[in-house]
């Protein structure tokens, strides 16, 4: 497509200083950018699918590191008595 409507991701390193001539830095197109990178943020990391074996097992392992880095200490003082 024309370039600018890329995203800046799919710009090119020569083709960038071209791009941001296209932008539109008025108060209205400022707001827009900021708008539409939310509503992108939003779709990807918030308004997500909840549910699944997925996010069940990211809880699961979260838990298990959450306890093991409380726990550090005793498994390491315990862990030494043992073989030593």
């Amino acid at each position: 497509g024309p370039l600018s409507e890329r995203p800046l991701m799919e710009v090119r390193l020569g083709e960038l200083h071209t791009w941001i001539s296209t932008c539109d830095f008025s108060p209205q197109g400022l707001l827009g950018a900021v708008q539409k990178a939310w509503n992108s943020y939003y779709a990807k990391y918030i308004n997500v699918r909840r549910g699944g074996p997925a996010g069940i097992s990211m809880l699961l392992a979260g838990y298990c590191l959450l306890s093991y880095s409380w726990n550090y200490q005793y498994f390491r003082r315990h862990r030494w008595r043992k073989y030593h």
